[in-house]
């Protein structure tokens, strides 16, 4: 038997809101909410799941499940 590596990928995504002077400054506070585990994608909406399989030797392309 060979012995592969599966990588998993789960875009997922949620709506937040917020108030701001400008995009930029929207933006700004966006990262600083993320970062700060103010905006948390749990459990958010599943949007698509890739999966790649792989060895050393071979490799599939990324597929959607």
């Amino acid at each position: 038997m060979k012995k592969y590596t599966i990588t998993i990928e789960e875009t997922v995504s949620d709506i937040f809101y917020l108030e701001a002077n400008s995009l930029e400054e929207a933006k700004e506070k966006a990262i600083e909410n993320y970062n700060n585990s103010v905006f948390v994608l749990e459990p958010g909406n599943l949007i698509e799941t890739n999966i790649l399989v792989e060895n050393d030797k071979e490799s599939s392309d990324w597929f959607e499940l």
